[in-house]
């Protein structure tokens, strides 16, 4: 059987000038555009908090209000409802975001790998680990590790009481090659004395600053040289399917 000449292939596939539009199977899928995604992230919070929409129309008319009300006064109400009406929608998108990321937070609430998803919405300045760094596998209890400025922080997963052995064994193992590099923790969770999923973050950010952005990078090496103490993560603990919608985290 005579070979295939491999310039009869090309001669049968349609040539494209340099001007021509690409074929449709050769365009990227498109992401979806922003009034898709706002009507997503929109629909998503009045399921979990159905006084969003009549919160929004209250702030976006008071703010209009405010707008003509001072037109009135400088005998122009016309250019003060020109300038109300767009600073209410943009106070309506701000509460909408405000409650979008309470809404996002709720949703993780008593699944799996919910500490570690709360750090995830830190990019800048943070190095975040997003696997557990220890794993009680009989009673599911996680420790998560994240690197800043601050130093390096454990934010915990499961009661304050029991999860305190796991916590006190990393401290241990990481104070052998960081001894100067404080250690901070952060018990995450609805129970008492414990820190609510949407402030762990705002907690992270605010701890005093210890070590400089160099010295971040040179700490995860040092940690990297630890032998790793965890066991493998139980069945049904994936930390990566416990994230929450970053389109909701916009507003942060």
């Amino acid at each position: 059987m005579a070979s295939r000449n491999p310039q009869d292939t090309s001669a049968a596939e349609p040539r494209r000038s340099l001007f021509n539009r690409k074929p449709k199977a050769e365009k990227a899928e498109k992401q979806p555009g922003r009034f898709r995604q706002f009507g997503q992230v929109f629909r998503m919070t009045r399921r979990e908090d159905p006084t969003v929409v009549w919160i929004m129309l209250l702030a976006f008319l008071a703010v209009v209000a405010v707008g003509l009300f001072v037109g009135l006064l400088l005998n122009n109400w016309i250019t003060g409802l020109l300038i109300g009406i767009p600073l209410g929608l943009l106070a309506a998108v701000w509460i909408m975001s405000r409650r979008a990321e309470r809404a996002a937070f709720s949703q993780l609430e008593g699944r799996q790998g919910a500490a570690g998803a709360a750090m995830s919405v830190l990019r800048r300045g943070w190095i975040l680990k997003e696997q557990p760094v220890a794993i009680n596998p009989r009673t599911q209890d996680l420790v998560f590790l994240g690197i800043g400025r601050p130093g390096v922080v454990l934010v915990t997963e499961g009661p304050t009481n029991r999860v305190r052995p796991l916590v006190d064994g990393e401290k241990r193992r990481m104070s052998r090659v960081l001894p100067n590099v404080p250690i901070h923790v952060i018990n995450a969770g609805s129970l008492e004395g414990q820190t609510p999923l949407a402030d762990v973050a705002k907690v992270m950010k605010k701890l005093p600053k210890s070590i400089t952005k160099d010295e971040v990078h040179a700490v995860d090496m040092r940690i990297s040289t630890l032998p790793s103490a965890r066991l493998p993560i139980p069945k049904g603990i994936d930390p990566m399917k416990a994230r929450p919608d970053r389109r909701a985290m916009r507003g942060r």
